[in-house]
């Protein structure tokens, strides 16, 4: 077989390879035009305490992209451990199926040329860039092995996507043979970037909760509404392509608890990926469910502190209304008072460079106060499938390339 640069296609060849022996519509999307090219982040998931580390574990990690590029970085995390941890055998590969890796895809990781690499605590570190390129929406599979790992893991909870674990040192085979369990959460790696140019060299950053971060949305489909945000982008007349899901499951604005509060890990999660232009900030659900006190006068200070610090780094700030989510058994006509003026609020604010009404999307026309009865995913709280779909439908994504 000859690959679309006319030399033939062998097993053993970089990633950009085994994207030039498939049809012609994906190696071209590893290609971005020509012009300027730029570091963008294509897949992230935001860190958190996992538990404890388990020494000789082996991970095979499925990650979606949502840009293609070249020049393949992955950046793993120590963000929560108390101690340095030690990973090596890292891989990254396409992914073939199950947790078998594309024959002559899978290629080794590095650090500064180093084959391991030992984060103190609290540290995160990118791997060199990998030769060649990966298509946009394509499946990446991240192995790494721990060979000392003790103390508290880093890395997030509710991946909604199905990898992997094993026992003894396999990362580098292409067989999913030795990968005999499974795991629905991401270990130790928080995010991906590529090397883009010209209309593909921007990235969003969605900082959310749990609808962000997918929960009642199909596992292993890809349909978080973020996933079909980066469906429609790639296809937009826009420069922003990448899309970062930034969501933790029961997160909040104000209040550390599940994950650090979106005030707290602004930096890491959102401002430190390379490439990102917009911060989508999606966020106050949980805040006002918590029955703390949170008023809309606390919860509007939050949102203006994290659009000042964005606007500050030189990022946009798209901010979503927040929706309805009567039903859920923690809600009471207080909470929904409170929602109901946040949300007159964002309407009428010129704070932020856009306001998208998620609000107006989900819910109900018979009750405002409930999600529309198709949209729900049967808690009262969180979309289904469909309902991610129209959330992303609702983005402008001209909104999500503003200048600044």
């Amino acid at each position: 077989m000859t690959g679309r640069f006319g030399r033939p296609c062998r097993l053993a060849a970089a990633l950009l390879t085994a994207v030039a022996c498939q049809s012609a519509p994906a190696a071209r999307a590893a290609a971005p035009p020509a012009g300027r090219a730029s570091d963008v982040v294509t897949w992230a998931a935001s860190a958190d305490r996992m538990g404890e580390g388990t020494a000789g574990q082996g991970y095979r990690l499925i990650v979606r992209t949502s840009v293609g590029g070249t020049g393949v970085r992955v950046r793993f995390t120590n963000a929560f451990g108390d101690r340095p941890l030690t990973l090596d055998g890292m891989y990254a590969g396409l992914r073939d199926r199950g947790a078998a890796v594309r024959p002559g895809s899978n290629r080794p990781l590095t650090f500064g040329g180093t084959r391991a690499v030992t984060l103190p605590a609290g540290a995160v570190a990118w791997s060199d860039p990998l030769p060649g390129g990966i298509p946009a929406g394509t499946d990446l599979v991240v192995s790494l092995h721990t060979p000392d790992a003790a103390g508290p893991a880093t890395g997030h909870w509710m991946a909604m996507q199905t990898s992997y674990t094993g026992q003894g040192e396999h990362t580098a085979e292409d067989s999913g043979a030795d990968w005999t369990r499974t795991t629905g959460s991401w270990w130790y790696v928080d995010a991906v970037s590529v090397r883009a140019t010209g209309a593909a060299g921007g990235a969003v950053a969605a900082l959310g909760d749990s609808i962000t971060d997918g929960w009642q949305s199909t596992t292993d489909l890809d349909r978080r509404w973020p996933d079909y945000l980066a469906r429609r982008l790639s296809t937009a007349r826009t420069a922003v392509r990448g899309v970062a899901n930034e969501g933790i499951s029961g997160n909040k604005v104000l209040a550390d608890g599940a994950g650090q509060a979106a005030l707290h890990r602004l930096d890491r999660d959102v401002l430190t990926q390379p490439g990102v232009r917009t911060v989508f900030l999606f966020e106050g659900v949980n805040d006002l469910k918590a029955h703390t006190g949170v008023t809309a006068a606390g919860l509007v200070a939050g949102y203006r502190e994290i659009a000042r610090r964005a606007h500050a780094a030189g990022k946009c700030v798209v901010i979503a209304t927040v929706g309805p989510f009567k039903g859920w058994p923690e809600w009471d006509p207080a909470a929904e008072a409170v929602r109901q003026e946040v949300n007159r609020y964002l309407r009428g604010s010129a704070e932020f460079d856009a306001v998208t009404d998620f609000d107006h999307v989900l819910r109900s026309p018979y009750d405002p106060e409930r999600l529309l009865p198709f949209f729900d995913g049967g808690d009262h709280l969180h979309p289904n499938d469909k309902g991610m779909q129209a959330l992303a439908d609702a983005v402008d994504p001209a909104a999500l390339d503003c200048a600044r």
